[in-house]
């Protein structure tokens, strides 16, 4: 395991394991993460070991931007919204990104996904059961300028989860990241970036129905 500050060049380092399959705990805007590949099976396996997290309880995901969160995700207005200007879950998501808001939203079928993602990730993204839940996935973009440049350039979905034992508190503080998961077998790096600000975990917000409803 590896344990580096979060600068420019680690970035690269932090992309090179996550891109291999392997587990990053990574500094938010809220608390620490754990981050896996969301396109990779065993990795994100690997960040339910270690939380010892139910399969039932699936991953949200953050996304580069809007864009990629289109890749993945249905946006647009309900039926009956049509014809009047800007999507809604378009500004809603614009007026929210990026932030402390993860939003769930309809899954797009895997011939859509395929179809929109760039020709450098061939194949489309491939998502798991292990990050949807009936046919929904939880994205969110970021607001921390490291994790930010890193979903620039691995240009991948990232699943994540904060970092803990399921059901106990979530982590702002590395010291005590280190002590209690330096030595796990499923964490590869641990980008040390002190103590975070204390703050709420993100707003969990369903945009899937015609009314707004807000879960967390």
């Amino acid at each position: 395991m590896q344990i580096l500050k979060p600068t420019k060049k680690n970035i690269t380092t932090a992309v090179n394991i996550l891109n291999n399959g392997g587990v990053v705990v990574c500094p938010t805007d809220t608390v620490y993460g754990f981050l896996a590949l969301a396109e990779n099976k065993k990795a994100v396996n690997k960040i339910f070991k270690i939380k010892k997290r139910l399969k039932s309880q699936t991953l949200p995901i953050f996304v580069r931007d809007l864009k990629m969160a289109k890749e993945l995700a249905e946006i647009d207005e309900p039926a009956s919204a049509k014809g009047f200007g800007e999507a809604r879950q378009e500004k809603i998501l614009k007026s929210k990104w990026p932030g402390k808001y993860t939003f769930v939203l309809k899954l797009k079928n895997k011939k859509e996904r395929q179809e929109q993602v760039s020709t450098s990730l061939a194949g489309g993204h491939r998502i798991f059961p292990m990050v949807i839940s009936g046919g929904t996935v939880a994205l969110r973009v970021p607001k921390y300028k490291f994790l930010n440049d890193l979903l620039g350039k691995i240009n991948k979905p990232l699943a994540q989860t904060s970092v803990n034992i399921s059901n106990n508190p979530a982590m702002t503080k590395s010291r005590e990241i280190i002590k209690q998961f330096g030595k796990s077998n499923y964490i590869d790096l641990i980008i040390d970036a002190g103590d975070l600000k204390r703050s709420k975990l993100s707003k969990i917000i369903d945009l899937t129905q015609e009314k707004i409803l807000r879960i967390r």
